[in-house]
């Protein structure tokens, strides 16, 4: 739960190349849904049955041209601040250079495991050049080859091993978790502090897995959750929250520890790429999601039109995910406030919704036979029955077929398109897979 690695090093060193190489161990389970910015920052990977998530930090620096160290230090500083275990990156090529020596000297001073990567030995005889890296006063330098992948194995054997223990003590009972993310000055503070400010009696602070996820449980009006608080919220120490680096690195353990997320819109600036990071991280960990388009009062145009405007801008950008519900609200002055509560608790019952194999299959069928998929080569696929797993997190269907290869995403979507029209999912991401009898 909420294992965050993070890379780290100066520019040009292979950081992306290794996290690609780390996220696309899991390609087989994740959906990679192409389109979305910045998809190469944050990904999922798992090993020896351990899931984390990793962040190249690199990929957040503004000017790519000419890098200030200082850019460097922040990326270090917050990988320290968020991360459980830290890559730090050095070229085998070129040996020890002023900013490696710097950066080693920040974390040094961390108390959070660092592994040094020495990254392009491509060649046997490189190998040797290692132990130059031991100046680093980090430990001993793991050589690897991001390009080709070798020693990426040893490597992610000592990141399971220096992996700080977590217990994964959710809250004992059953309530769903809430979490609140946006940009910054969306309005997430605000939207705490109305559903919270009455009630600081009747909050019960549970102390989370790590020092920055806090569940409050939230107990009135019939409603009973726990809200998901990183220290983001809380915490007013605003380092620098202005960079995008920060809002999407904060949201993302409190996404990780959520079971619906409400993405909080600012009206008055309509949906930027930010907005798309976050969404597309909601996605990657398969979490229900409501929109909240905040701050809706000062809106210049509030008219009905303005209104369905906003609303197919949103889904045309979260495309091809568009069956979620979007409030136009306010946290300051509580306008809805309480619908995009009770939005989020039937988002997360349609988590959990349990579809009759026989209502499934008599449905389905009739939509295959009506739309069979595209032939192949001259190859058909027949889909001869449809399951949905059990004890999933999301509902998950299994379709079961002679050619599960031949399946496009279209008609995926065709499929995904038919069970929405017919069950109740709004909200949440549901995911098909395609197996051979």
């Amino acid at each position: 739960m909420g294992r965050l690695v993070a890379i780290v090093g100066r520019p040009n060193v292979g950081k992306s190349t290794l996290f690609n190489r780390l996220t696309k161990t899991r390609a087989a389970i994740v959906h990679d849904e192409s389109g979305t910015t910045r998809d190469r920052q944050y990904g999922k990977m798992e090993w020896e049955g351990m899931e984390m998530s990793v962040v190249d930090t690199g990929g957040w620096v503004v000017n790519s041209e000419d890098i200030f160290e200082e850019e460097i230090n922040k990326q270090v500083y917050l990988a320290i601040e968020e991360a459980d275990v830290i890559l730090f990156m050095v070229d085998i090529k070129t040996g020890i250079t002023d900013l490696d020596d710097h950066v080693a000297e920040i974390l040094r001073r961390s108390k959070k495991p660092v592994i040094v990567v020495s990254n392009k030995a491509d060649r046997n005889d490189i190998v040797f050049a290692e132990s130059e890296f031991y100046a680093l006063g980090l430990g001993r330098p793991f050589s690897i080859s991001a390009a080709n992948g070798s020693g990426t194995g040893d490597l992610l054997d000592e990141v399971v091993r220096v992996m700080p223990q977590k217990s994964d003590e959710q809250p004992e009972d059953d309530l769903p978790k809430f979490a609140i993310v946006g940009r910054p000055n969306a309005g997430k503070s605000s939207l705490v502090n109305s559903l919270m400010e009455e009630q600081r009696n009747i909050v019960t602070d549970i102390a989370g897995t790590t020092r920055d996820s806090i569940y409050s449980r939230f107990n009135k009006f019939g409603f009973d959750f726990y809200l998901v608080d990183t220290a983001g919220i809380r915490k007013k120490n605003k380092v620098n929250e202005d960079i995008e680096f920060y809002s999407v690195m904060r949201s993302i353990r409190a996404i990780e520890y959520s079971d619906v997320c409400i993405l909080l819109i600012d009206a008055t600036r309509g949906i930027e790429s930010q907005d798309v990071n976050i969404f597309s991280i909601i996605q990657k960990n398969n979490k229900g999601l409501v929109v909240l388009v905040n701050k809706w009062d000062l809106a210049q145009n509030k008219s009905q039109q303005a209104m369905t405007h906003f609303e197919q801008t949103i889904r045309e950008r979260f495309a091809p995910f568009t069956d979620f519900p979007i409030i136009f609200g306010s946290a300051l002055t509580k306008q809805r406030i309480l619908k995009v509560l009770e939005c989020a608790i039937e988002v997360n019952n349609n988590r959990k919704i349990e579809i009759p194999t026989s209502k499934l299959n008599n449905v389905l069928q009739e939509a295959i036979t009506a739309f069979p998929p595209p032939a192949v080569k001259g190859k058909y696929v027949k889909i001869k029955y449809i399951t949905m797993l059990k004890g999933a997190k999301v509902p998950t269907f299994v379709f079961f077929c002679n050619l599960p290869q031949w399946i496009r995403d279209p008609y995926k979507r065709y499929l995904e398109n038919k069970i929405r029209e017919n069950w109740k999912l709004t909200g949440t991401p549901i995911n098909l897979f395609f197996r051979e009898k």
